[in-house]
């Protein structure tokens, strides 16, 4: 798949402090690239109400991601009581 970054995600990512969710996040984005299907990537779930919105789990942290076509871009990642605030 061709995966992008928005800068608010990568933002995101320089304020988490763990460095075991920064290894998950690292592993989800390789998995990502590897992947020829969505349906590869471990974890990934439908946003409910949204068509093209995903989130995936990494400990306490949610990624934000949205999916168009072949295409897959990271939006957020944050905090569990955050992420729904601003993602979608």
């Amino acid at each position: 798949m061709i995966v992008g970054f928005r800068k608010s995600f990568e933002r995101d990512l320089k304020k988490v402090k763990h460095r075991s969710v920064l290894g998950q996040v690292r592993e989800v984005i390789e998995q990502a690239e590897m992947a020829n299907e969505y349906c590869e990537i471990a974890g990934l779930r439908k946003m409910t109400g949204h068509n093209e919105y995903y989130r995936i789990r990494c400990g306490e942290y949610r990624i934000g991601i949205v999916l168009n076509g072949v295409e897959m871009e990271f939006v957020r990642c944050l905090h569990r009581r955050e992420v729904y605030r601003y993602f979608p």
